[in-house]
């Protein structure tokens, strides 16, 4: 087994292709580490007061800092770069749209053990959504180089095609191993974990999840993210925030308006839009 690497001019096909196949790929030194360098910087007293996980699944020698959009304007490029926001799009181009799931720096320190293997989907109540049909694509951001001492995240390449709610070890994984700068895609129904940390420092990313717009975000963006803070974002990334029309009908807000219209009162619109229009987009989605 291994993990297709894609360079940094590869296209949005390209990286749709490749999870696809495999449910993972690495896009090498997609950002300049620099850019980085800056994210953490601006996040730095954030990370410093986050606590550790408060039980082994979470990490108790593990950090989880969220509300990166609020803490960090650099991290909101990441949320759209363009590669990735292509990538996503095609993954899930079956729903009728996609959002921003949740945003997180993890940290995890000298000591941790690997984590119990898992899917990320199983987040939305362990549903069994059909073989081959994602509801979730996560980004994970080198922070600091990933190795396999240092507890790279362990993928099982191919495992997104793999039945539901499985008992694997870690004898079954490989290393996701990759420069400061790069970004490991995966699918929500690939099997993997966070390795165990055995090196003297700490390995950390950045952990960026959309999905279909049509179920729960796992970060709860419109409290994360202060109304202040959110009415001087870009129209793009509040949308994908949420403040849109998960699908039809889902997200509106009091008498039929558009969410929009709470942060951006030029851009609202009423009403639902014609159902009949909405169900032929549908179908065409699905051809």
């Amino acid at each position: 087994m291994e993990i297709r690497h894609l360079p940094a001019s590869a296209s949005a096909d390209d990286v749709a292709a490749a999870l696809a196949a495999d449910g993972a790929a690495i896009i090498d030194r997609l950002v300049d580490p620099v850019l980085l360098d800056r994210a953490e910087r601006e996040l730095d007293p954030f990370l410093a007061r986050t606590p550790f996980g408060p039980d082994d699944f979470a990490g108790r020698r593990t950090k989880r800092t969220g509300a990166l959009i609020a803490r960090s304007e650099t991290c909101r490029e990441l949320v759209v770069h363009p590669l990735v926001i292509g990538g996503v799009d095609k993954v899930l181009s079956h729903s009728s749209g996609f959002q921003l799931h949740l945003t997180q720096v993890i940290s995890i320190d000298p000591g941790e053990p690997a984590q119990k293997i898992h899917r990320d989907q199983w987040a939305f109540a362990f549903f069994p959504f059909p073989k081959g049909y994602e509801v979730s694509c996560n980004t994970l951001w080198a922070l600091t180089d990933f190795t396999e001492e240092n507890g790279a995240t362990r993928v099982i390449p191919g495992s997104h095609r793999f039945d539901d709610r499985l008992e694997l070890d870690g004898s079954q994984t490989i290393p996701a191993e990759m420069e400061k700068g790069s970004v490991l895609l995966y699918t929500g129904s690939l099997y993997h974990s966070a390795g165990a940390n055995r090196s003297a420092h700490t390995r950390r990313g950045i952990n960026i999840t959309y999905s279909v717009s049509w179920l729960r975000q796992e970060e709860n963006q419109y409290l994360a993210v202060p109304l202040d803070v959110a009415r001087t974002l870009p129209v793009e990334l509040l949308r994908l925030m949420g403040y849109a029309r998960g699908a039809y009908a889902l997200g509106y807000v009091d008498d039929l308006r558009d969410p929009i219209e709470v942060v951006r009162p030029d851009l609202g619109s009423s009403g639902l839009g014609d159902l009949g229009t909405a169900l032929a987009r549908a179908r065409a989605k699905r051809r």
